[in-house]
């Protein structure tokens, strides 16, 4: 967890926490759990979210089970620095459907000091490496991985099987569009599908 490690005289030490896993593990649930908790602390905080993100609200961050959080959101992460740049804390969702230069800007927050937490999926449907998330987890001081509970056996999962139709990596949805599995579940239903 954060903590303030500095000796008089130093300035103070950002850091970089990411959380990630399979949808409906509880991501947005955990990034929401800590950023009240730094709002407990008293300390200043910015959430932002990618515009492309409007399942539950344009403006909110919200988890699967409705809890939310107002957010702002953006289209390209060099917004961010800019916007934030008065907050101590700044939280960031669905990280993996912002540009490349998301790890830069995480870098360069943390290098200001900032507490910079990120939220999101670890690997798409086809359990490849999603979007810029494989670099923000090189750069990351804490990786925390949330799982689900596997839909087909109730192991615990750590993939996002895809049951709609389509091919492309981008496909917002919730549970008529995925399911969580577990490597066992998700290996035989790939497997079946080809």
């Amino acid at each position: 967890m954060y903590k303030e490690n500095n000796m008089p005289g130093q300035s103070r030490c950002g850091s970089i926490e990411v959380i990630c896993g399979s949808m409906f593990s509880g991501k947005t649930e955990e990034l929401i759990r800590r950023v009240k908790r730094a709002q407990i602390a008293r300390q200043s905080i910015m959430i932002f979210k990618p515009t492309i993100d409007i399942r539950y609200s344009r403006e909110d961050v919200v988890s699967h089970n409705q809890n939310s959080i107002t957010a702002v959101p953006v289209e390209n992460s060099r917004l961010i620095p800019h916007l934030g740049a008065n907050a101590d804390v700044i939280a960031i969702d669905e990280a993996q459907f912002f540009d490349p230069n998301i790890a830069n800007v995480c870098n360069e927050m943390a290098d200001l000091g900032k507490r910079v937490i990120v939220a999101g999926l670890d690997m798409d449907y086809l359990g490849h490496p999603f979007g810029p998330m494989p670099e923000i987890l090189a750069i990351a001081d804490e990786v925390y991985k949330t799982r689900a509970i596997c839909m087909n056996c109730g192991r615990l999962a750590t993939y996002s099987y895809r049951i709609a139709e389509g091919d492309q990596q981008v496909m917002l949805g919730e549970k008529m569009e995925y399911m969580p599995l577990c490597r066992c579940c998700y290996q035989e239903l790939t497997k079946n599908r080809k």
